[in-house]
This record gives structure tokens, sequence and C-alpha cells, in this order.
């Protein structure tokens, strides 16, 4: 099922399959249940609210754009952010979550789409070559680390997701 997508037509359409699935999950949840402790955490034996959910994959889309705007200038760039590494991926979700707290869930969904939409923007402005012909970070190209940071976690969301609301609704 998590196909690796090889090519720009692949990975858009990963993204955007995995993007409207997800919405349409979210969609069906009441607000007043979208900040109820009650999701599978990222941080082992911890649990989330739906908010937090989106804050995550709002984050990481985030951080994705933000990699290739300081790349593109032959800027340095802290993977995967300042202050962060690679085995702190648990208290770098917790601070996406701390950082949207105070949204309201309308205004995260909208966030969440409109990252959503600037990475399939940036996507469509590349070329195969541009996406998967090099490796563009360590050994993964551009088109595997969006991959990684947008569709895959959207995906795996989705399924802790319809468990919450299995268990909730």
């Amino acid at each position: 099922m998590s196909s690796i997508s090889k090519n720009k037509v692949e990975l858009v359409e990963a993204i955007q399959t995995a993007f409207d699935k997800l919405i349409e999950d979210y969609a069906n949840i009441p607000e007043e249940y979208s900040r109820e402790i009650g999701v599978e955490g990222n941080i082992k034996n911890t649990e989330i609210s739906v908010c937090d959910t989106i804050s995550y994959l709002i984050g990481w889309g985030k951080l994705v754009l933000k990699w290739y705007d300081l790349k593109s200038k032959n800027l340095d760039v802290d993977f995967p952010e300042t202050g962060y590494k690679w085995n702190q991926l648990g208290q770098l979700a917790v601070h996406f979550h701390l950082e949207y707290r105070d949204w309201s869930y309308n205004n995260l969904l909208l966030e969440f789409q409109s990252t959503t939409e600037q990475i399939l923007k940036l996507v469509n402005s590349l070329s195969d070559d541009e996406l998967y012909a090099e490796a563009w970070y360590e050994k993964y190209t551009l088109g595997r680390m969006i991959q990684f940071n947008t569709s895959s976690p959207m995906k795996n969301i989705r399924a802790k997701i319809r468990r919450f609301k299995k268990e909730n609704l």
C-alpha cells in the first residue's frame, strides 16, 4: 500500500490522494471532539488530539517548504529543524502541537490545505530530474524527502484518525 513514487506524476497523485482521504475524515469529526485526547501520539504510549495531528502535518509540510527555499538559495539547512536532531522527532512533534495549540479546528484545516497546496505547487514546478535524478539530502532525492514528510505521514495519521473516530464517534 505504501508505494514509493518514482516520478512527479506519482508524487502529486500520492500527496493529493492522501490529502483528499484525510481531509474527508477530518471533515466528519465534529469540532467539539477536535481537542479531545485520544489519538495515538508520535511518542510511544502517548495520546494527542485530532488538532495535534493536523499541527503535526502542517509543521512537517512547512519544513519541506523551508528546506527547499533555503537549499534553492544555497543556504545551509538544519535538518530536520534548528534545535532538533533526527532522533528527536517526538520532541519536534510536541513543538508543532504547541505552535498551533491556540488555532481553531477550522483554521488548522485551512492551514493544512494551504500548506498542502503550496507543496503541490512546488512539486508541479519541478521536473522529474529535479525531483528524482540525484540525491538532495544525504542519499535521498527531493521527491523522496517530500513524500517522507507529506503523503507518508498523512497515510499514517489517517489510520490513527479512523481508529479515533471508530472509538469515539
